[in-house]
C-alpha cells in the first residue's frame, strides 16, 4: 500500500472534488442558466427554478460551514485533552483562554512544540494560521476534510 505524502502548512488543505468542484460548479452554472432563462422568458416557473436552485447553493454553503464547525468542535475538545496531558501546571490553567482557532492551529503541533506554541499564542495572541506557520515538526491531520 502507498504511503501518503508527508503533510505540511503548504499541503494540510483538503479539498474533496466532487464537493468542492463537480457540485459547485453545477449549481453555479444552473443558477447561472435559470436567470438566463428567467430574464428572457419571465414567469412563474423560470423564476421558481432559479429561486430552488439559489436555495440548493444555499444548502451547498451551510452544509459544508456545518461539517466544518462539528470538526472543529471535536478538535477543541481533543486539542484540551490533549494540551491537559502534555502542558506544564502553569499553562494548564490557562488553556480556557486559548481561541477555537488557536486550538485547531495547535493540532498540527506536536507533542514536543506544543507548550511553547501555547504559551506563543497566549501572549503574542497568535491566529491559528499563525500556530501552524511557526510549527516546525509537523503533526498530520489526515482524517479532516
Amino acid at each position: 500500500m502507498a504511503e501518503a505524502p508527508v503533510q505540511t502548512y503548504a499541503s494540510h488543505r483538503r479539498y474533496d472534488p466532487i464537493f468542492h468542484i463537480f457540485t459547485f460548479l453545477v449549481l453555479a452554472m444552473s443558477i447561472l442558466v435559470s436567470l438566463w432563462r428567467a430574464v428572457r422568458n419571465p414567469g412563474f416557473d423560470t423564476i421558481w427554478i432559479t429561486l430552488v436552485f439559489a436555495a440548493l447553493m444555499a444548502l451547498f454553503f451551510k452544509v459544508r460551514l456545518y461539517a466544518l464547525k462539528v470538526q472543529d468542535r471535536v478538535i477543541r475538545l481533543e486539542e484540551r485533552l490533549r494540551l491537559e496531558r502534555l502542558l506544564p501546571e502553569p499553562l494548564k490553567g490557562r488553556i480556557g483562554e486559548l481561541t477555537e482557532k488557536q486550538l485547531v492551529g495547535l493540532r498540527f503541533a506536536p507533542d514536543g512544540e506544543a507548550a511553547e506554541l501555547v504559551k506563543l499564542a497566549l501572549d503574542e495572541g497568535l491566529s491559528g494560521e499563525e500556530i501552524k506557520r511557526r510549527i516546525r515538526g509537523w503533526r498530520a491531520d489526515t482524517f479532516r476534510v
